[in-house]
């Protein structure tokens, strides 16, 4: 029987072999992530183990980015347990304020992670480094103390869905509308946990920050972890940054696949998730002429240079609508001087926009962009919860960053065609 690309990865991390779907292993973890809301739990649960040090302190990756720059004394509380635990156990890739950026940004840009690994990480969105052709997927934060003792962790084998894209896309549709209308057709826990691998001469198509805002939401539809491919993109994003030789695993062409959902993305326009929830998905059409009180364009999901490009592209030469905020956010330090060298920020300064440092602020509803209530936000972040970015009362909608970037131009819920024309991103 054959194996999925998920049980190829598992199997090559762990003593067990010929693994089936339900089976319970124990594999090696190539990389442990913690960030400023999950690490200091872990942290005080490992120092209770007595031990002497990490695995490996450079398997070890801590970012603060929920809430920093501190917005409070107890983030700053929470920033310095990171800082001295760092200090302490020599942890190498520990990214200080100015140097640091979204984790889940900042971990393929810097080659911490690659093709092949087994990546754990105690934040939900640790499964955006399936984009690469690694397992990754995220834990307890007593599950990161585990692992940064032992550099083990314990899974039970996922069952898998197969999805398969194919045809032309529409202008102005990017991996972000892909994986919306996914969620939609599915549901919020329509792949519970299972592992979503995503295929087809569509998927091909996309570029590596497509794939990685795709594998990103996975967990949206309550995904163990969502996974690519690897292919001549992914082995271009990797080439000169990988800091480990990649590890190239694909499905058996007699895998087996509990449900195939397949996609022609030529029928697929921008979409919107309405709130409350990523997978209360419609075409952009159904949404327009909804009025918003804020835009926000960054996030681990969509705040890296191709989305900043996009964003850019629509808002130049134009004006942020009087009656709505626009906050911009790089999702790291590398995006924001490139953005700058590009003269991008310069155009959301100029159209009216609040440029931050990189930041999860806004996307949680921690600082740098709180709604009050009643207010209604457009994000390209990856959640819509009740009070995800502020009051219960608020409402939050999920697009693409053309998508935002036209809404923030007019006001409201808007197709970017209406605004930049008929132009291709």
């Amino acid at each position: 029987m054959g194996k999925t690309l998920t049980q190829k990865i598992l199997e090559d991390h762990c003593e067990e072999k010929d693994l089936a779907a339900g089976q319970i292993i124990q594999c090696r973890v190539d990389i442990a992530l913690g960030n400023d809301v999950t690490a200091p739990l872990a942290i005080q649960a490992f120092e209770g183990l007595g031990i002497d040090g990490v695995f490996d302190p450079d398997r070890v990756v801590l970012v603060p980015d929920h809430f920093v720059p501190n917005k409070d004394i107890a983030a700053a509380t929470q920033a310095k347990v990171m800082r001295q635990f760092a200090r302490k156990y020599a942890i190498k890739n520990y990214f200080e304020v100015g140097q640091m950026g979204i984790e889940h940004a900042l971990l393929p840009e810097k080659g911490l992670v690659t093709a092949g690994d087994v990546v754990i990480g105690a934040d939900s969105h640790t499964c955006t480094y399936g984009a690469l052709g690694a397992f990754a997927t995220g834990v307890g934060s007593t599950d990161l103390a585990a692992v940064m003792a032992t550099g083990r962790c314990w899974f039970r084998v996922p069952e898998a869905m197969r999805f398969i894209y194919h045809g032309k896309r529409q202008a102005w549709v990017t991996g972000k509308d892909l994986i919306l209308h996914t969620i939609g057709d599915i549901g919020v826990d329509g792949a519970l946990y299972r592992a979503m691998e995503f295929t087809g001469e569509a998927v091909a198509s996309l570029s590596m920050d497509d794939r990685l805002t795709m594998a990103n939401m996975t967990i949206e539809a309550g995904a163990k972890n969502g996974i690519f491919e690897v292919d001549e993109t992914t082995r271009a994003y990797l080439e000169g940054r990988a800091l480990r030789p990649p590890r190239v695993f694909r499905a058996d062409t007699d895998a087996v696949y509990v449900e195939e959902r397949d996609y022609d993305v030529s029928k697929i326009s921008p979409r919107i998730a309405f709130p409350s929830l990523p997978g209360n998905v419609r075409p952009v059409e159904e949404a327009e002429d909804i009025q918003i009180d804020q835009v926000v364009i960054g996030s681990c999901t969509n705040g890296r240079l191709s989305d900043l490009r996009v964003a850019a592209k629509i808002l130049a030469g134009r004006r942020v609508h009087p009656d709505v905020r626009l906050i911009v956010f790089p999702a790291t330090q590398e995006i924001y001087l490139n953005a700058l060298r590009e003269g991008i920020l310069e155009v959301f300064v100029a159209a009216g926009a609040a440029v931050s440092t990189p930041t999860c602020g806004p996307c949680l509803g921690g600082h740098m962009g709180i709604l009050a209530e009643g207010e209604r936000a457009l994000a390209t972040t990856n959640r819509n919860f009740p009070g995800r970015m502020g009051h219960p009362k608020s409402e939050v909608y999920l697009a693409s960053p053309a998508v935002a970037a036209a809404s923030a131009v007019t006001g409201k819920i808007t197709h970017p065609a209406r605004v930049a024309g008929e132009e291709s991103i």
